[in-house]
């Protein structure tokens, strides 16, 4: 199983992606960034803004997701920003034809919570998470097509990552 946490910069992914991790045993973190990181180190890739744009990213996430399931199994907790409904299409029916099971949750907030954690999370790259709201806002039609949308606003991450794991019938 797969546990895929989208959302904009700012909603707590990562957070509740840890806390999920701690909760569930069989649980493992999986960065589908350090993936784009890996094709980041080849040459002559395009230009392209970002990684995502890299039609090997969409494939190497399913390939290695299903990789990391033969060989350890349990579950695993993605915390990435997907906001391009075709490459969310892509990885999602590899993953399906793969055979995986993955619950999609969106979380979410409104647009001044956010710039406040953004604004108030990290010393730097405010601008460019404060740049991705409007693609978010963009995206959020067909998201919530397409994931179960959690309100983080005044939820911990904790018990956002326990609603989370319960729906998901995670917790046994």
């Amino acid at each position: 199983m797969i546990i895929w946490l989208n959302g904009t910069f700012g909603a707590g992914k990562t957070t509740t992606a840890g806390k999920l991790a701690e909760l569930l045993p069989q649980a493992r973190f999986f960065d589908t960034e350090q993936v784009g990181g890996m094709l980041a180190t080849v040459p002559d890739l395009p230009e392209l803004g970002d990684f995502q744009h890299w039609p090997p990213w969409r494939h190497l996430v399913v390939e290695t997701a299903s990789q990391l399931l033969d060989y350890v199994g349990g579950i695993l907790v993605v915390p990435q920003t997907v906001l391009v409904k075709q490459y969310w299409d892509e990885i999602s029916t590899g993953l399906a034809e793969a055979g995986i099971e993955v619950h999609h949750y969106v979380l979410h907030t409104d647009r001044d919570t956010l710039a406040h954690r953004i604004v108030n999370d990290r010393p730097t790259g405010h601008d460019w998470r404060l740049r991705h709201l409007t693609d978010y806002e963009e995206a959020l039609p067909w998201l919530r097509d397409a994931a179960q949308i959690v309100d983080t606003t005044h939820r911990q991450p904790k018990d956002v990552a326990k609603a989370i794991a319960d729906d998901a019938g995670a917790l046994g």
